[in-house]
């Protein structure tokens, strides 16, 4: 099923991403934590392409198992990097026999070791080419993504978000945004996002913290912020997990409850490929499932 009929139901829907593990007891601990999740009912669930777009066979294998083994509904992340135009093909034709409708087009971050994105012979420089590459010579669901707080590598926001209408513009069907931490940037985004004539469903991107260090990291490499009174919470309680983990799950819980009030269409969650904090968090939601 393609994705934006989910979007048409009316009903917020639930999301979750995964990243393709590099190891064998990784999947098996994924595919268990998909096990616990699947009781959710999650309208679809994602998987990335690994940094630098390795792993991609792997991100191939693991999409096709969530639908064929598992029933679920799956979208396949799929980027710039370090592929030409003949691997592109190759990798939607293995989706397309897998029965998988939707992807992730993503320019994608450059791999290990090196600074800034080359461009591959014969590919492309931008995910709006890829957009349109897929739109004309596929019939794949297309998602993108978008960054409320402005991409890492682009800080003018207008800027930015024009760059997001132009793959809107090319065949964009929703957009997931990247995660953030105060609701304020999602709801100032979206209300620039149409006024600029941007009319397709804009799903907020909810990362649990269950880690301080860990969530530093992870918004320092994405450009995202941590609010201020909440990182000094986390600070004082670092040094105790479950501490951090009530914290992490309490602060997601309020932030999906307000968005989900005011209009947001559901919730993308960042699993990192476990799944007690999701679950805390739907389960605290329910009312408004």
């Amino acid at each position: 099923m393609k994705i934006p009929a989910y979007f048409e139901s009316g009903r917020p829907i639930f999301s979750f991403e995964f990243f393709p593990p590099k190891t064998e007891e990784g999947v098996e601990h994924l595919f268990r934590t998909i096990g616990e999740l699947k009781a959710l009912a999650p309208a679809f669930v994602s998987v990335t392409y690994g940094a630098g777009g390795s792993n991609r066979q792997r991100t191939v294998e693991v999409v096709k198992r969530i639908k064929g083994e598992h029933g679920v509904e799956a979208m396949a992340h799929l980027t710039c990097v370090g592929s030409d135009r003949d691997e592109i093909d190759r990798v939607l034709g293995q989706l397309k026999e897998a029965g998988i409708e939707n992807v992730l087009a993503l320019r994608g971050d450059p791999p290990k070791g090196e600074a800034t994105f080359t461009r591959t012979a014969d590919g492309f420089s931008y995910a709006y080419e890829l957009v349109a590459y897929i739109r004309k010579r596929h019939h794949f669901s297309i998602g993108g993504a978008c960054y409320p707080e402005g991409h890492v590598e682009c800080r003018d926001l207008d800027k930015d978000l024009g760059h997001l209408k132009t793959k809107v513009d090319t065949g964009l069907d929703f957009i997931i945004t990247q995660l953030f931490f105060d609701n304020r940037c999602y709801f100032d985004f979206v209300k620039r996002a149409r006024a600029i004539g941007i009319g397709v469903p804009i799903l907020p991107g909810i990362m649990p913290i269950t880690n301080v260090g860990q969530v530093k990291r992870f918004t320092e490499m994405c450009g995202a912020s941590i609010p201020a009174s909440l990182l000094c919470e986390l600070e004082a309680v670092q040094d105790d997990p479950a501490a951090v983990m009530a914290l992490g799950i309490g602060h997601a819980a309020t932030q999906c409850r307000e968005l989900l009030s005011n209009g947001a269409p559901g919730i993308h969650f960042y699993t990192l490929n476990k799944s007690p904090a999701t679950r805390a968090i739907l389960r605290s939601l329910s009312d408004l499932r």
